[in-house]
């Protein structure tokens, strides 16, 4: 009987560990609502679609396009022009311009990226521009403050360049993290929560980043969205008697990257958030 019974066990205790990713987290559950676009208005949107806009990113980035244009098959009246490309000359008719940008795991890659497509001629066309980190960028083992700093004094040199640009800035997306009855059993035994020390240290860069900026330059803060339940809920981790945010089980298929779900509630925010930008 007590092989049977710790056969049963550790049966048990695999299955558990398949229903986990490779870094420790549960993997996404499935269903959950999708929460309305917003408040834009057709006149709003049609106002963004004769913009010049162009956004940096990479795989996060092309999920939040694709729940762009899911929303645009469902509203026709939606109309924007949405263009892979980082060539200046796209820059001479309305355009929701995007690429990819720099490599993934290396941040300041990104920012120089960014600096480099501004001076090659966009940041003498655009009307709106910002640019994204992943959240492989920044892990347990990144100087989040380093980070931040390089990233302000490039934002800070190109606002002085190009003052007609609206530059947005943009908070690092989460992963989910661990959930379940493992996790205070971790904790007694001192073991690495899947997904902790990572949220943790992409907090630390988004708020440098809120700090910095809010009130004064506009923030679109991906992470609270991606954090936040349709019913306003947050999904949230507590570390050493803080709170942490981390993503949505429902939002993505793989603890990291958007699903359906996930894409077009961050989408419709976006197409909310534009709108309100003005110079």
């Amino acid at each position: 009987m007590f092989h049977r019974g710790k056969k049963g066990f550790i049966l048990f205790v695999i299955s558990l560990t398949v229903m986990c990713s490779c870094d420790g987290s549960m993997m996404a559950e499935k269903g959950g609502a999708i929460p309305s676009m917003g408040e834009s208005s057709k006149a709003d949107l049609q106002r963004i679609s004769k913009k010049k806009i162009y956004f940096g990113h990479m795989s996060v980035g092309e999920n939040i396009l694709d729940g762009v244009r899911d929303i645009m098959r469902e509203h026709p009246d939606i109309q924007l022009n949405i263009v892979e490309t980082n060539s200046p000359s796209s820059f001479d008719q309305p355009i929701f311009a995007h690429s990819r940008i720099g490599n993934n795991g290396d941040p300041k890659s990104k920012i120089d990226a960014f600096v480099q497509y501004m001076d090659g001629g966009i940041g003498n066309s655009a009307d709106i521009a910002f640019f994204k980190f992943c959240y492989i960028d920044i892990l347990s083992a990144t100087d989040a403050d380093e980070v931040f700093n390089r990233y302000r004094t490039a934002i800070e040199t190109l606002k002085r360049k190009y003052p007609k640009v609206t530059f947005v800035h943009v908070t690092a997306p989460l992963r989910v993290v661990q959930t379940g009855f493992l996790v205070p059993i971790k904790k007694i035994i001192s073991r690495p929560l899947g997904g902790y020390e990572d949220n943790i240290k992409r907090k630390r860069f988004n708020d440098l980043l809120r700090q910095e900026y809010e009130g004064k330059d506009p923030i679109f803060d991906l992470a609270r969205i991606e954090s936040t339940y349709p019913d306003g809920r947050q999904s949230t981790f507590d570390n050493e008697e803080k709170s942490y945010e981390a993503l949505v089980a429902v939002y993505t298929y793989d603890g990291g990257h958007l699903n359906e779900i996930g894409r077009k509630i961050v989408a419709g925010q976006l197409l909310s958030f534009l709108p309100n930008l003005s110079k």
